[in-house]
């Protein structure tokens, strides 16, 4: 029996994928195509367009919806991944666009005192997830796929995995929060178990570990330490 073709964001997918890039990249890109090849040119496809309709797009992310610099950039990497990888088309005309003015302003940086008052008008998970951010120097998204296995209590640290420029890296553990995390890691293995006997509580596994280990998606070690849906 014959397969029928893969869509288009299922090949963008798989290529994603077969490069080993993070989780969050797999996401940000499938975004921006959706975007160009569904929402902005309404399903038209792909191969039937090429520089000056990336620069329509890129020009109206510009124009109309004023993104930042930072912004349109991700989208044209977005879609020139779609071709190059995926459609195999490599486009030597520049892309022209309108391009977005990058900000001349400067982050604003809260103090130590701001920091803690901010913190304490936060409570329960979210409240620990940002000790944790503030503590460990990771970053939101290193934060939220924390998972239990990345943990080590005995030695005070934290391994942070899928990060930017794929590389892991182990950073400190406070020890002021320590004893708050394992109560927090305590109910959320209650609620684990509970869906598992719901039949849920699988968590994604990248680079197609999922089918090299299929029971691996069920394993506390690997749950997500935060979630707030």
């Amino acid at each position: 029996m014959e397969q029928c073709p893969k869509k288009l964001l299922e090949q963008v997918q798989d290529a994603i994928r077969l490069k080993h890039y993070s989780y969050q990249t797999e996401k940000t890109y499938i975004y921006w195509i959706r975007r160009y090849n569904i929402l902005f040119y309404n399903k038209r496809h792909p191969k039937d367009m090429g520089s000056a309709e990336i620069e329509a797009f890129l020009t109206h992310l510009a124009v109309h919806e004023n993104v930042a610099a930072s912004t349109q950039n991700q989208a044209l990497h977005s879609v020139l991944f779609l071709y190059r990888e995926v459609l195999k088309q490599d486009l030597d005309i520049k892309v022209d666009a309108v391009r977005a003015k990058k900000s001349k302003y400067l982050p604003t940086v809260l103090t130590k005192d701001e920091v803690f008052a901010t913190i304490q008008h936060l409570s329960g998970v979210h409240q620990l997830l940002i000790k944790l951010l503030y503590g460990t120097g990771l970053r939101l998204n290193e934060g939220l796929n924390l998972r239990v296995k990345d943990i080590d209590f005995a030695q005070n640290q934290i391994t942070a995995r899928d990060t930017k420029g794929n590389e892991s890296r182990v950073t400190m553990l406070p020890e002021s929060i320590a004893e708050e995390l394992k109560i927090h890691l305590q109910s959320v293995k209650i609620l684990h178990q509970q869906d598992l006997q719901k039949g849920y509580s699988s968590v994604y596994l990248p680079f197609a570990l999922e089918r090299k280990y299929p029971r691996a998606k069920y394993d506390w070690m690997n749950a997500v330490c935060f979630s707030f849906w």
